[in-house]
């Protein structure tokens, strides 16, 4: 994450975020935060429309912090809305990490399980292949197909 982003969501200033960083700089080694080159701020400038230098915009590259970062950045701020911000970042991260594996193992399983079944029946290779295209659709997030009401019905 920027850490305007995270001034943004911890309601202070980014210059604040970056000196209490820079006087905590130990805390913060490359696996938990670094600073765009020119290249990546420069090409982040022209995707989100950020003022160009002089006229009011940032006059260095901004940090960016990974998940363990921004754990730490909020033992630096040390604010009770630094804290409750960063529970709730961490176990965003948490619960993304969680769904990518979960559905790359269930994907991987899927693929052993029809290579492993496909050289085991050879000659009915046409129903198999229909077996896993019918698994595959089950894997896929799928709505209900009708709500029921709560409370009251009037038939």
């Amino acid at each position: 994450m920027l850490d305007v982003d995270l001034a943004n969501l911890y309601n202070t200033e980014t210059r604040i975020i970056n000196r209490n960083v820079q006087r905590n700089i130990e805390r913060f080694p490359s696996n938990f935060m670094f600073q765009l080159t020119d290249d990546e701020w420069n090409f982040l400038i022209s995707q989100i429309g950020i003022s160009k230098k002089g006229r009011g915009g940032r006059r260095f590259n901004p940090y960016v912090f990974t998940e363990h970062g921004v754990l730490m950045l909020a033992n630096v701020l040390n604010s009770q809305k630094a804290i409750a911000v960063s529970i709730q970042i961490i176990n965003a991260f948490v619960m993304l990490r969680e769904m990518a594996l979960t559905h790359k193992e269930l994907s991987q399983r899927l693929d052993e399980l029809e290579h492993t079944v496909i050289i085991l029946a050879k000659d009915t290779r046409t129903d198999i292949q229909e077996i896993f295209r019918q698994l595959k659709s089950l894997t896929e997030i799928t709505k209900p197909s009708k709500i029921d009401r709560i409370g009251f019905k009037n038939d």
